[in-house]
């Protein structure tokens, strides 16, 4: 036997220690597994808390809903439907769609675009401008209690600051019963509202300026195209998923807004600046009619379930559909 033969020999490949096809499947169906075992212990603590502080809540508001109940024991007189016509027929619920209107149309119509200007404002080059975004983001981070009652110090009648101040520059006509005259009420708490809320989204608006490349300003401003011309063209189309998801934000919170009313005003005088969730909180904690308010937090669930359904399926629709198309993309 030559030499050749025998290196051949020795260099051939070895025994094959590789796991036999079984083994190899049974170990991948263990690591399945171990892997769907370890998601289900860490969801179900965040599904138990789920269930008993939120679906249980909301099937026993639903369930309340049919019953006359003042909230004490179990619901036991059974009256079907009659909280919910009850509800078409009530001048103060009426009156609080009217109101939530009021406050969505004035939402969109002056403090998104106002937030929008100051926004676009800070987001150019200008000395001190981390602290004017801080000052103005600084309200929203103050809890509505606290809000509240600084406004009705605010406009206290006769001796709070917006009555000296008017009073400073020889306007002393303008100023009067803010938060009591029913004709003022509604605007006086918008402005509060504003104060509040607007920095919330101009820090929403900045993260969404921030993300436009500078190439495509630059490249607009190399075509000709003016100030006004690059933030039609080029700012707002790209601004627009964070536009989209700002006013859904606000169109909900207008929804549900409860707290800043009652310190402010508890829904006075006389029902005019009353909300919805301040209805239900007056019928259900104040009057004991538990059953009828659980009809009002069942109509309010799905006044805001119904526009966020139809809101994602007209509006963010497009927005879903990108994110869900790069993902694809990224993952190939």
């Amino acid at each position: 036997m030559t030499s050749t033969s025998l290196k051949d020999k020795r260099s051939g490949p070895g025994p094959d220690l590789s796991p036999p096809p079984a083994d190899a499947a049974r170990g991948r169906a263990r690591r399945r597994a171990l892997n769907w075992l370890t998601a289900v212990a860490f969801q179900v603590p965040a599904l138990v808390l789920f269930g008993v502080l939120v679906l249980l809540p909301v099937l026993f508001a639903l369930y309340a809903a049919f019953f006359r109940w003042g909230g004490f024991g179990m619901p036991s007189d059974f009256i079907g439907f009659e909280n919910f016509t009850r509800l078409l027929d009530d001048p103060v619920f009426l009156g609080d769609l009217w109101r939530c209107l009021l406050l969505v149309v004035l939402s969109l119509a002056l403090q998104l675009p106002f937030a929008l200007a100051m926004a676009v404002a800070l987001n150019q080059r200008m000395r001190g401008r981390a602290v004017y975004r801080m000052l103005f983001f600084a309200p929203y981070v103050l809890s509505e209690a606290i809000t509240g009652v600084l406004f009705s110090m605010i406009f206290a009648p006769g001796d709070g600051l917006a009555d000296e101040i008017l009073d400073g520059v020889g306007l002393s006509g303008l100023g009067g019963e803010w938060f009591a005259d029913p004709d003022m009420v509604m605007a006086t708490l918008f402005l509060v509202m504003t104060w509040k809320y607007f920095g919330f989204h101009m820090m929403l608006y900045l993260a969404g300026l921030q993300a436009i490349p500078k190439e495509l300003h630059e490249a607009a401003l190399i075509d000709g195209a003016g100030p006004w011309q690059r933030f039609r063209n080029v700012t707002l189309p790209l601004l627009a998923p964070t536009l989209r998801i700002s006013v859904f934000l606000s169109v909900i919170g207008a929804i549900q807004l409860f707290d800043l009313v009652w310190v402010v005003t508890a829904g006075g005088p006389d029902h005019h600046s009353e909300t919805m969730a301040v209805t239900m909180f007056q019928y259900g904690f104040k009057r004991y009619q538990v059953g009828y308010a659980s009809a009002i937090s069942v109509a309010m669930f799905l006044i805001c379930l119904v526009f966020a359904l139809a809101y994602q399926r007209f509006v963010l629709r497009r927005d879903l559909e990108g994110a869900t198309t790069t993902m694809r993309g990224g993952s190939k």
